[in-house]
């Protein structure tokens, strides 16, 4: 299973920009991919456990491993080839 994981939070402008393409992503990849968003205010330990330092951060993991990583705003064609 490939999951793509969105840490943001609330005050961040850039999450908030890329918000309606990770709304996009959840649509298209219904059923295929999971989305977990990770607020980094309410959990600061899952941001320790995987080293994010800036937000937003896209990480996708397969089979619970990390395969890709991107941080700040990001095309959502940079995103598709993360995913794939």
């Amino acid at each position: 299973m490939v999951k793509l994981l969105d840490f943001w939070a609330p005050w961040c402008g850039p999450c908030r920009a890329m918000a309606p393409v990770i709304e996009e992503l959840e649509k298209e990849f219904k059923g295929k991919i999971e989305i977990e968003k990770i607020n980094v205010d309410e959990d600061q330990a899952k941001a320790s456990e995987y080293g994010v330092m800036s937000i937003p951060t896209y990480i996708v993991l397969k089979d619970g491993k990390e395969v890709g990583r991107k941080i700040g705003v990001t095309p959502k064609q940079d995103l598709l080839k993360l995913l794939q």
